[in-house]
């Protein structure tokens, strides 16, 4: 009796040993990891979208049609698409430290330079060059984060990444409508300077990603030894939970499902630049009273709200382990608030229905980024991320493009925004669609229904 007991007893106090591990990587994998890139993918908003603000007054300057604007805002996709499976494989060969501030440089020295253009074709250039130059930034992060983090944890860590879309808007909206108005430097117009400003946070933040990114957990100096053990133990064992036989990065790009994610994730990015690249037209429409200090404070509105909706859903599809469901749900809050915008007209509504769309698109990334690695893993993982990413978002070129079209024809934006509201009830669609993918267990666990314990007590 007494040699039982005292196995139980060993069982509780290694038991509450591993937990006590598990607890205190975690916070410092999130504390350490998620404020820098957070802020890096800030950074990367601000310059890729900054042309909504810029339009209010470059169109004028450089004589752009509707038409023109769509294809200047949607076009810096095609070079982004060309160069991001290639960016992706070399992140995951020379490391993230190297390839991500490399990123950082080349596309803060390009944003700035866009302010130096004369005509729609050294427009058309300038962003054309700005794709290639940020091109595998963003799958490159969501690839690094698998690299720290376990599938129960993803979404979560996903959500407060993912925030630094909503807060770009939130800060970046009032600091854009600020220059806009305000900054005239030197007899050089305001939207200009709006560039290269907003081009030199992101070289400035290449040099220190350099110094402090670290690759791997075995790299990570705020992780003790038994620390950096526990990370690579758990990672090892999710992989393999996997199927099988996935591991080349040709059979990422050729996987079925891969494929089926892009798609969603193309009618996913058709609404999320058509609200980048047009909700500041849109609130400046509904008053020629409006300054463009008042239009970039309208606009962060909407992301404000997001911020909340997103770490809720990313929290939710952690805890539960679902991914289709949250993802599905939130694409269609935000293809009705699109929807819905055609029919009221005054500012009160549609600041409402902005934030309505906000919430549904945002809150949709940190499920649906959570999917690709319950079934790639090595350089299956770096190809399909970056396979997902590059073709989905071909929609930022195909939506403003074809809502700049629609608007042209029509004479009025409604027509083009109902389009891509149309685009993210296809996308919901699509993902429920998409085949269930059971979630990893933890050690112990003898039903599939059954909550992990430790998502109750992290953070």
């Amino acid at each position: 009796m007494a040699s039982r007991e005292h196995t139980e007893a060993t069982a509780i106090r290694l038991a509450s040993g591993a937990k006590s591990i598990e607890i205190r990587t975690i916070r410092k994998l999130q504390i350490r990891l998620i404020p820098l890139l957070f802020l890096l993918y800030v950074v990367a908003m601000v310059d890729r979208i900054n042309i909504g603000f810029a339009q209010l007054t470059m169109n004028k300057d450089l004589g752009l049609s509707s038409q023109q604007y769509g294809i200047a805002a949607g076009i810096f996709f095609v070079g982004y698409f060309l160069f991001e499976v290639p960016s992706n494989l070399i992140l995951h060969k020379v490391g993230a430290r190297v390839w991500i501030a490399r990123i950082l440089l080349s596309w803060g020295v390009v944003a700035s330079l866009t302010g130096l253009v004369q005509s729609v074709h050294q427009l058309y250039a300038a962003r054309i060059v700005l794709g290639f130059a940020e091109a595998g930034y963003y799958p490159g992060i969501v690839l690094y984060l698998t690299y720290w983090f376990r599938q129960r944890e993803l979404a979560r860590v996903l959500s407060l990444f993912l925030t630094g879309f909503a807060v770009n808007s939130v800060l970046g909206a009032p600091i854009s409508g600020f220059i806009l108005q305000h900054v005239h430097w030197l007899g050089v117009g305001s939207w200009r300077w709006l560039f290269i400003l907003e081009g030199l946070p992101a070289i400035a933040l290449g040099f220190l990603t350099y110094l402090v990114l670290p690759n791997r957990p075995s790299e990570a100096k705020f992780l003790t030894e038994e620390e950096k053990d526990w990370v690579q133990a758990e990672l090892e064992r999710e992989e393999t939970q996997k199927p099988q036989g996935r591991h080349s990065a040709m059979e990422g790009i050729a996987n079925l499902r891969v494929w089926h994610l892009a798609l969603i994730y193309f009618a996913m990015m058709i609404g999320s630049y058509t609200l980048s690249f047009y909700a500041p037209q849109l609130v400046k429409s509904l008053s020629s009273e409006y300054s463009s200090s008042l239009v970039g404070n309208l606009v962060m509105i909407p992301y404000l709200v997001a911020l909340v909706g997103m770490i809720f859903v990313g929290r939710s599809s952690d805890r539960r382990m679902e991914r289709r469901y949250h993802a599905a749900a939130c694409l269609l809050v935000g293809g009705i608030g699109f929807l819905s915008l055609g029919w009221v007209h005054s500012p009160f509504v549609t600041v409402v229905l902005l934030s309505l769309l906000a919430i549904g698109y945002c809150s949709s990334l940190s499920p649906f980024w959570a999917m690709p690695s319950e079934f790639l893993t090595g350089l299956s993982a770096a190809s399909g991320i970056a396979f997902i990413n590059s073709v989905g978002n071909l929609g930022g070129f195909f939506g403003p493009s074809m809502v700049g079209f629609i608007t042209q024809r029509t004479g009025t934006l409604y027509g083009g925004l109902a389009f891509a509201g149309i685009s993210m009830l296809v996308g919901a669609a699509l993902v429920l669609l998409l085949p269930k993918v059971a979630g990893v267990r933890a050690p112990g666990e003898m039903q599939a229904g059954q909550r992990v314990s430790a998502n109750n007590s992290l953070p």
